[in-house]
């Protein structure tokens, strides 16, 4: 493990957890990638909240800068029951409140159009008591009318974001309803264009949106998803995403691989907090290196799971399987900053109990993929009518839970079949699933419990 360190720069730490024993003739290296981020901003002390600091209007000398869009659906759709364009009002309030003095922000009203509600002009405001209060009258004249293309929505969260000079760059976007008035073919353009230029949180407020299109935007812009079954849930939401976001002291860190002649990358993944798919993002920065986005970074831990194919050895012999980095992009374009370091290494060995024996960490995460993905399908198959097939596939669910320790989405799991026995994975269907009920197993199917060390 290697750790590099600057000032105003959180500190990054690597470690690699691994069997690195193979079998003679055995190619395949795992390993589980834990980056820990801590001490951003000054030298690591707990910073001052702008709202609790003496200079109470001015920004947190040093604080990152940071711009936020939240985008709240105005569709006609949040007519119904009236209350729910009132939550949204309410919780984009809260939001705007929490912000801290300094950062820049705007709201998009989002129909089949968007619409800028404050500041207008296209640009973006700096927060402080005046503005927040201006913010909030603008809320006020928010009402429900029109479609959903939430493409646009999201096009001009860009063009806001683009035009400030900040390194955070955010979105928090809520939708109540399906995206009906855009080709999804639109949404998917949409998001390859500003994948890597901000991240976003998306929110589903009840239960008429689309779970794979609001994990969508979320997988595509490095963000989290969720549902708010009752709007009434909104404000504390919201709250506490823009909280998540105030605490982000450095954007666009990359989880940069380096393999060896002959060695092949067979998949990185992250895999918590939640399943996240990195393979198909990677970007060439070098010989045999590609770059992986993680988004932004505040005190936080996430683990990663890294698969290479390494070319066959004899007893013996040992090799760097790959070089795992976390880098910063220079703003210049020049040499990017090395924040942490670890190694992933391949030993040959005739020791049968060591070649054969699995990495908890390893075991752990390949299960907690495995649950991810059989609960996506068995849901799949119960909409599709296939009884057995979805029983089998949350049966399945349930025993990996069970097994993991994963208590959250066990007890999600109990809403959607009747557990017989836990340990075997025996199940029914239930008869009668509420809508929320299903929809919640499905958005948090990707979040996983970490490793009991």
């Amino acid at each position: 493990m290697a750790i590099f360190s600057k000032p105003g720069v959180p500190r990054f730490t690597v470690e690699v957890y691994q069997n690195a024993h193979l079998p003679e003739g055995g190619r395949e290296v795992n390993a589980i990638v834990t980056v820990t981020s801590t001490g951003g901003g000054t030298t690591g002390e707990t910073p001052i909240p702008a709202q609790l600091s003496p200079a109470a209007h001015t920004p947190r000398e040093q604080a990152p800068d940071a711009a936020v869009v939240i985008m709240v659906d105005c569709s006609g759709s949040m007519d119904y029951p009236p209350t729910k364009m009132r939550n949204a009002r309410d919780a984009t309030a809260a939001a705007i409140d929490t912000l801290r003095d300094g950062v820049a922000f705007a709201v998009v009203a989002g129909t089949h159009q968007a619409k800028e509600a404050y500041p207008g002009g296209g640009r973006l405001a700096v927060a402080g008591p005046v503005t927040r209060q201006q913010a909030k009258e603008a809320l006020r004249k928010l009402t429900p009318g029109g479609g959903t293309a939430i493409g646009t929505w999201l096009r001009l969260a860009d063009r806001l974001l683009d035009a400030s000079d900040t390194a955070i760059r955010h979105g928090i976007l809520l939708t109540d309803g399906r995206n009906e008035h855009e080709e999804p073919e639109a949404l998917r353009a949409t998001l390859d264009a500003c994948a890597g230029r901000f991240t976003c949180d998306a929110r589903g407020v009840g239960t008429d949106w689309e779970v794979k299109e609001v994990t969508g935007i979320a997988s595509a812009l490095l963000g989290t998803a969720d549902i708010v079954a009752d709007p009434a849930g909104l404000a504390a939401d919201f709250t506490s995403m823009m909280r998540a976001t105030m605490g982000k002291e450095v954007a666009d860190v990359a989880l940069r691989l380096w393999t060896p002649q002959g060695a092949e990358v067979q998949f990185v993944k992250q895999v918590a907090p939640s399943m996240e798919e990195l393979t198909g993002r990677r970007a060439e920065s070098g010989p045999r290196t590609g770059d992986y986005p993680t988004g932004s970074w505040g005190d936080e831990s996430r683990d990663y799971h890294v698969c290479v194919r390494v070319p066959s050895a004899a007893v013996g012999e040992e090799m760097l399987a790959a070089r795992v980095s976390l880098v910063l992009p220079a703003p210049d374009g020049s040499t990017p900053q090395a924040l942490a370091q670890g190694l992933v290494r391949a030993i040959w060995t005739d020791d049968l109990a060591a070649s054969t024996s699995i990495s908890p960490q390893v075991a752990h995460y390949t299960g907690q993929a495995e649950l991810a993905e059989v609960i996506q399908q068995g849901l799949d198959l119960r909409k599709s009518g296939d009884v057995d097939g979805a029983t089998a596939k949350l049966g399945r669910a349930v025993q990996l839970a069970n097994r993991s320790g994963n208590e959250d989405t066990a007890k999600l799991l109990a809403k959607v079949v009747d557990v017989v026995d836990a340990v075997t994975g025996t199940v029914r269907l239930k008869a009668k699933v509420t809508a929320e009920a299903q929809m919640t197993l499905e958005t948090r199917s990707t979040k996983t419990v970490r490793v009991k060390k």
